[in-house]
């Protein structure tokens, strides 16, 4: 702090008020808490020469004028200068060299010398008032405005507050309502936490945004908390919101969509059923065993109904049922057309009278060819269900703002298992109706056969990549699409053309015709 030398008695008084200021913030504990005040005094002698030299000493703490050395421990908050601006222009230049902002007027400050315009800072003990002096700008170095926190001791001391910040306001001084802050850093805001910074002191930190999933909803937080694993944080990291579910719904358009689809198609095989048991005695219907005919169209139409056990929200028992279900009902509509084939094959590669081969064309053991198949599925589904069963899953890690409902197969062992036998009976009817590829074109169900176990085996083959890189209802999507194209082709293939002949070609729905070559 700087005074000038004259008038002394004036000056001497401002200092005495300043000294007694710097004392009461000291040991008062609730001024300033953890800040204790320091100064140094120095005449000016209204001298430009005298104050920059002055200056320059305070700067460097030593006796002598060292420019660019500090000796001292604590930094300097600012300086106040005297009134005069022949000398404090240029204490402001040298200060501005050293990174300090403007300096403030001291005591001899024309707006603040007249005491009697202002009420008192302080009243002593004996009652003494502490008038307004260059004190408050030194202190507003520190963004901290103290006049209404200790102006006075009685319950007058507001009133005289909004007294003084009234006339500071009409002279055009601003006045900060801030909190004292002993850091060097900005607060951290509500979403972010404090780091320490390496080399610095324990009140200097860094500030970081909250990850994912985590947020801090207090200023100045040094740990995230961590939402709920039902929960999601806000981009702001400042708030947790519940996640939405997600499964494949009723109401969902790519449900409703699959759902029109498979009542169409089961619908279809309805229709197709009641035409082949209405026209049983027929030679088309009887040819190639009727009775498996009957078994294909009843396991194709339960296989369209079996899409409704993956819609919808799961729960533990229709995880558990709906695999094993459309396996083993899957399972039989191929060992129907397994059997089918064998039929077909060997009633025409055997043509002698009296071959062995030929008896097993009758119903005995196609039948068993079906009920053997298909009880090999049930067997790796019950194992499947007995070691590792399917279980509902709720994901919460997949999105962020939804948790996926969904089933977990359990053993991914027994579900590619399941997938795999049907693939094999699959892959041994389409060899065997590819053998039979040459039969008489009349009778060339082979042919029909051989395209509808391609396109079960293609349908099958591409679904399994897509099926394990997509997620939530897409997942399920996939295996519905799946279910509906390769029972579609097995309808489409094998029993369209013979719909094709009882209704628009009914002259060759005729046993002669049917054999002759």
């Amino acid at each position: 702090m700087l005074f000038p030398c004259r008038p002394l008695l004036s000056n001497y008084k401002y200092f005495l008020d300043f000294q007694y200021a710097i004392e009461e913030v000291n040991t008062n504990p609730h001024l300033l808490p953890n800040v204790t005040l320091g100064y140094y005094v120095s005449d000016s002698c209204a001298s430009a020469k005298k104050s920059v030299k002055s200056v320059i000493q305070i700067l460097s703490g030593a006796r002598v004028t060292i420019p660019n050395y500090n000796c001292m421990e604590d930094n300097i908050a600012g300086l106040i200068g005297d009134g005069l601006s022949a000398t404090t222009l240029p204490i402001a230049q040298i200060l501005n060299v050293y990174g300090y902002t403007q300096i403030s007027y001291g005591a001899t400050d024309p707006m603040l010398s007249n005491r009697a315009l202002y009420p008192y800072l302080f009243r002593t003990a004996h009652n003494d008032h502490v008038y307004f002096s260059a004190l408050l700008r030194l202190l507003k170095y520190f963004s901290w405005s103290w006049v209404g926190i200790v102006t006075s001791a009685d319950d007058s001391g507001n009133k005289e507050s909004e007294t003084l910040f009234s006339l500071l306001n009409s002279q055009g001084i601003c006045v900060e309502f801030t909190v004292p802050r002993s850091q060097c850093s900005e607060n951290c805001l509500p979403g972010s936490r404090k780091i320490k910074i390496t080399g610095r002191p324990i009140c200097c930190y860094a500030c970081v945004i909250c990850s994912e999933g985590e947020i801090s909803n207090i200023t100045d937080s040094e740990n995230c908390i961590k939402c709920l694993p039902t929960e999601w944080s806000s981009n702001k990291r400042d708030q947790c919101f519940p996640k939405s579910e997600e499964f494949l719904s009723y109401f969902d358009s790519l449900s409703m969509a699959l759902s029109a689809v498979a009542i169409l198609l089961w619908t279809i095989s309805v229709l197709i059923l009641g035409i082949f048991i209405s026209h049983k005695d027929t030679p088309i219907v009887k040819a190639n065993n009727k009775d498996l005919s009957f078994i294909l169209l009843v396991s194709l139409s339960l296989c369209f109904l079996c899409v409704f056990l993956f819609i919808g929200r799961p729960v533990d028992r229709t995880c558990k049922l709906r695999q094993i279900i459309f396996s083993i009902i899957f399972s039989i509509s191929v060992s129907s057309v397994l059997a089918k084939t064998i039929i077909v094959y060997v009633a025409f590669k055997t043509p002698r009278p009296g071959s062995p081969w030929k008896r097993l064309i009758g119903k005995k053991v196609p039948n068993s060819i079906v009920v053997v198949a298909s009880s090999v599925e049930v067997i790796i589904s019950v194992v499947w269900l007995y070691f590792s069963p399917p279980y509902l899953e709720q994901d919460t890690h997949s999105y962020q703002r939804k948790i996926v409902i969904q089933c977990n197969e359990g053993s991914q062992v027994g579900f590619f298992a399941v997938l795999g036998y049907l693939f094999l009976l699959a892959a041994v009817s389409f060899c065997v109706a590819y053998l039979a590829r040459t039969l008489p074109d009349r009778f060339n169900e082979a042919k029909y056969i051989t395209f509808s176990m391609l396109v079960f085996c293609s349908v099958w083959i591409t679904m399994v990549p897509s099926y394990l890189s997509t997620k939530g209802k897409d997942m399920v999507a996939v295996e519905i699409f799946s279910i509906l194209a390769s029972s579609a082709g097995l309808l489409g293939f094998i029993f369209f053309p013979k719909c094709y002949i009882i209704f628009l070609k009914p002259e060759f729905n005729k046993k002669k015709q049917l054999t002759r070559r």
